[in-house]
């Protein structure tokens, strides 16, 4: 299995691939992306943010306009957060599962950044979620990260399991959802970038 290379002391370049949560889409202050890089900064001063992440993406977006760019940026981290407009654009799980393993294959290949990826957050309890839909929508989403998992696995990089934790937190919890109810609310973001941060510390062994 591969293993992501040692990181030297010193800046990072930080590659932040994905869609409207690594945009801060429903936030005022940054999505996780900005707000991992906000506790990376005192660490490793002189550290550079490269935010390719877009609103509405999915993997085939990633795949085809976003690891390119990543890759010429010599990263020495890369975050991977997509998924979820794939299940609400109507892929299938084997055309998700492909881009996906392709986009691991390439940053494996043509990098040697450590590769944080997250799976997909068990947005099903959204209050823009109808009802009538919430169950089939949770088991997509379980469907979609066990194959997500499996391939990440596969590449040796590190999993950040956003699922379990939305899981838990976000039923009951409306405050974690900004006033579209479904994307997250700052206080959301907190929650993700706070919970993911000694994932991505542990994986730059800082």
């Amino acid at each position: 299995m591969p293993k992501n290379s040692p990181i030297a002391a010193g800046p990072v370049v930080y590659v932040a691939l994905g869609d409207s949560t690594g945009t801060g889409v429903g936030a005022t202050n940054g999505g996780y992306v900005a707000r991992l890089f906000n506790r990376l900064q005192p660490i490793r001063p002189g550290s550079t943010l490269v935010n390719l992440c877009v609103s509405g993406a999915t993997s085939a977006d990633v795949l085809h306009t976003q690891v390119e760019a990543g890759v010429a940026k010599h990263p020495q981290l890369v975050t991977l957060g997509i998924g979820i407009n794939d299940i609400g654009h109507g892929f299938t799980l084997d055309q998700f599962a492909r881009n996906y393993d392709m986009i691991l294959d390439t940053l494996r290949r043509e990098t040697t950044a450590a590769i944080v990826v997250s799976n997909i957050p068990d947005i099903s309890s959204a209050p823009s979620i109808p009802a009538a839909i919430r169950n089939n929508y949770q088991r997509t989403i379980v469907q979609f990260n066990q194959r997500l998992e499996e391939i990440a696995r596969r590449h040796g990089t590190a999993i950040f399991d956003v699922y379990a934790i939305t899981h838990e937190g976000l039923p009951g919890h409306p405050e974690y959802f900004s006033g579209d109810g479904f994307h997250p609310s700052d206080l959301g973001y907190e929650l993700w970038a706070e919970k993911m941060w000694p994932t991505v510390a542990s994986t730059l062994s800082i």
